[in-house]
């Protein structure tokens, strides 16, 4: 499977009628009404704001109120057809005035979602461990050596504390050396790019 790295943002004009289409990694369908709400917020007087997406097997899309398969579903298909994963597609329309049909409609949307994807950058989805881990600072240049760049955040308290994400291949390299030296607080599968 593939996801993209970074959010897209991008702009079509159809007979009159605006389709901003934004395109962003998408972890967890609890996220979903705050990322609707931000972008209702940023283009308020949007006729429509049509999604789909995609979190490993499950997915879903919505019309919002464009005749029912028009939006949503074409949307979700070009994803589907590009083998994405962790992937919101979300198109903003402000209607123009001139109406596009039900066919019209399907290609729209069609290609404000392939039209964004061209502007992705598109990689490959790696099956990893997000981990947890606390070490004595005795312990920190060989723990930073170990790790190399797979760290997102560093903590500093009593014990040095790491937040960071690593691959299914990667960490069974290191997974001895690391319980040496390390207490794993966390171990959670996930999916990245």
């Amino acid at each position: 499977m593939k996801s993209i790295k970074n959010k897209v943002i991008h702009e079509i004009m159809i007979n009159k009628s605006r389709f901003i289409t934004v395109l962003t990694p998408f972890y967890d369908k609890n996220d979903l009404h705050d990322i609707l709400d931000k972008y209702k917020e940023i283009y308020k007087d949007a006729t429509h704001y049509c999604y789909g997406y995609i979190l490993g097997s499950y997915s879903k899309c919505s019309d919002d109120g464009e005749p029912s398969g028009t939006a949503g579903r074409p949307i979700l298909q070009v994803l589907e057809n590009h083998e994405l994963t962790n992937i919101l597609c979300l198109v903003i329309r402000y209607f123009g005035g001139i109406k596009l049909g039900a066919g019209g409609l399907l290609r729209a949307y069609a290609k404000s979602a392939s039209e964004a994807l061209k502007e992705a950058t598109i990689l490959d989805v790696i099956d990893g461990y997000y981990l947890e881990i606390a070490f004595k600072y005795d312990d920190s240049k060989f723990i930073d050596r170990l790790l190399k760049e797979q760290i997102i955040t560093k903590e500093f308290g009593s014990f040095i504390t790491y937040k960071l994400q690593i691959s299914k291949q990667d960490f069974a390299k290191i997974e001895i050396p690391l319980k040496e030296k390390a207490i794993i607080k966390t171990k959670e599968p996930i999916q990245f790019v």
